[in-house]
């Protein structure tokens, strides 16, 4: 029997791709988001889901919102594995401003290495949200489980279940509102969908 996980990224913010918002506190959804949010709701209706889990984050909790609304669900439980990377000292800083940082460069073309300064390294986030994956596929067999997070959170699991190292993460696109597909059984785990960007 398998375990069927919908990654979900939240919707797109106003300010997505100009700072980096990492676990900021009032980054939510303007009325675009809000409507993407929505589309990705509609578009899970037909996948019979049971259970839905989001980070903490607003923007997170906001589109899991829209999904368990759509899908006619209690409310979505919040999960902190799900959580964004804590980026420490980079949270909040412009994407110009720190793409003139070496820590910064470094930190992006080996995730495998570096650690944000004051925050996680990519392997400790990688870990959280696997050891969840694992304990819901365990906890919750044949189950159709929708995890809302992030994109770099989700590019760690992809990239666990693809036996990749973590560098792989800028090959992969993981759009805000995607929806990448991961099926869990007693043979293993596969990809069956990457980054479905919901029109």
């Amino acid at each position: 029997m398998t375990t069927t996980f919908f990654l979900v990224r939240h919707a797109a913010h106003d300010n997505l791709g100009s700072f980096l918002a990492g676990r900021m506190s009032g980054i939510g959804l303007g009325p675009a988001g809000q409507e993407q949010a929505a589309r990705v709701g509609q578009r899970l209706v037909r996948e019979k889901i049971d259970d839905v889990y989001t980070s903490p984050q607003e923007r997170t909790r906001q589109t899991a919102t829209a999904i368990t609304e759509a899908c006619r669900l209690d409310p979505p439980q919040i999960n902190n594995a799900l959580d964004e990377v804590d980026f420490g000292t980079w949270t909040g800083r412009s994407f110009v401003d720190l793409n003139r940082d070496v820590q910064w460069q470094r930190w992006n073309a080996l995730r495998g290495l570096a650690r944000a300064p004051g925050g996680e390294h990519m392997l400790d986030v990688q870990h959280r949200v696997v050891a969840l994956i694992e304990s819901l596929a365990g906890n919750r067999r044949g189950r159709r489980i929708v995890l809302v997070s992030h994109g770099d959170v989700i590019k760690a699991a992809v990239t666990y279940v693809l036996c990749s190292p973590l560098d792989a993460w800028a090959r992969l696109d993981v759009a805000p509102g995607s929806v990448t597909v991961l099926i869990v059984g007693d043979w293993g785990a596969k990809i069956a969908a990457l980054n479905e960007v919901v029109s």
